[in-house]
């Protein structure tokens, strides 16, 4: 026992529901001191012309930023300026929500490079992570931020 009457509990198959109350305990937290966050998802998908989804970006607007979690572009179609063209609609969505950047976080310097073609400049790395390259993040103030 810790903490007085809570147990703490290690699992590596955590039930989701134990999840939403530590995201609810955090949300109620956020808000109580920094206001309403406006989270929202935000999707820009790939699609084949058979409609599939063959790749995209998802990440989610909240306090003002977007932040992406994930960019995936095929391998064939790597080099087209799918990637460009995913991360122009996103930050064009991430303005009409009144953002005033984007973040993101990447493994490798080639990723890194990628994103700093389009503007973004590192604010922070993890050394080693995962074993023998770099975990980087990077940030771009949008036009108006």
């Amino acid at each position: 026992m810790a903490g007085g009457a809570f147990e703490i509990v290690l699992t590596d198959a955590p039930d989701p529901a134990a999840r939403d109350v530590i995201v609810g305990g955090i949300v109620a937290f956020n808000t109580a001191r920094m206001g309403p966050s406006g989270s929202r998802p935000l999707a820009v998908l790939l699609r084949q012309t058979d409609g599939t989804v063959a790749g995209g970006l998802w990440g989610r607007t909240s306090y003002g930023w977007l932040y992406v979690e994930l960019l995936f572009v095929p391998e064939e179609a790597r080099g087209t300026g799918l990637g460009r063209h995913l991360m122009g609609r996103a930050e064009a969505e991430a303005l009409e929500r009144g953002c005033i950047g984007v973040w993101v976080d990447t493994f490798g310097e080639a990723n890194a490079a990628f994103y700093g073609r389009l503007g973004y400049t590192r604010f922070g790395a993890i050394e080693d992570h995962p074993p023998g390259s770099t975990h980087i993040f990077l940030k771009k103030v949008l036009p108006g931020g």
